[in-house]
């Protein structure tokens, strides 16, 4: 999987999935840019991080849920680099509660960012791409966006949304050599998963049939592989990365 001259944003990339994701691409040879919001020094370690590996990377801020701060990411990368081959839409937030009690404004911010967001990164990264009539475009879904989940219906709205954005993209844009598919996580181990309490993580871990929990290595090799020449006949699909948990 040789990314060596490809150019890979990721968005979401300071922490969890997005940092080991950034790490994976750039260890694989591609120029990776570290998209971040809110944090600046976590972004900035995966960047030197990359660096001292003999790889490539740079960090900039964008909160993706404002379409015209996207744009203005998109246009940045394109400016330095004047290609983007590789985008995975990863940038994701979280504001759990049950339906009755969840509030609009929760509702929307979720929508905004993990839905709404990736569809303005596609939107601008589609124009260069189309030009370059290459792309590779992998956005990430979750177990939750498949089966549901209580006390996360905004969560779930925007990851089964994403599979639908996937579809669709993928019919508009692979007659130019564009593809677009979806990683659909199940329970990776993240700072998220490491604070919930032991008895919650063993009555998740008894849902996976190999009866334990993911990697973020395991996502990002994925994302990879997708983003590779190897994968340049697969288009519009889910690939779950779950344990066979949505089986």
């Amino acid at each position: 999987m040789d990314l060596s001259g490809k150019v890979a944003l990721v968005t979401g990339a300071s922490r969890g999935i997005g940092r080991q994701t950034a790490k994976t691409l750039a260890g694989y040879g591609a120029v990776v840019i570290v998209n971040y919001n809110g944090s600046k020094e976590k972004a900035c370690e995966v960047v030197d991080e990359i660096l001292q590996s003999g790889g490539q990377a740079e960090a900039i801020q964008c909160d993706v849920a404002d379409p015209a701060k996207a744009k203005e990411l998109i246009d940045a990368v394109i400016k330095q680099h004047k290609r983007l081959d590789i985008l995975v839409n990863n940038a994701g937030i979280t504001r759990d509660n049950l339906i009755l009690k969840m509030s609009e404004e929760d509702f929307d911010a979720v929508l905004s960012t993990n839905l709404k967001g990736s569809f303005s990164c596609i939107r601008h990264a589609a124009r260069q791409m189309l030009k370059q009539r290459s792309g590779r475009i992998i956005n990430i879904s979750s177990v939750s966006g498949v089966m549901g989940n209580a006390g996360q219906a905004n969560y779930c709205a925007a990851k089964a949304g994403i599979i639908g954005l996937t579809k669709s993209v993928a019919r508009e844009l692979g007659s130019r050599g564009i593809t677009c598919n979806a990683v659909a996580p199940g329970f990776i181990k993240t700072e998220m998963t490491d604070s919930l309490p032991e008895e919650v993580k063993a009555s998740m871990g008894g849902q996976i049939p190999l009866k334990r929990f993911g990697e973020a290595e395991d996502v990002a090799e994925a994302v990879a592989f997708l983003a590779s020449d190897a994968a340049s006949y697969i288009t519009g699909q889910v690939l779950h990365v779950d344990g066979g948990m949505a089986m």
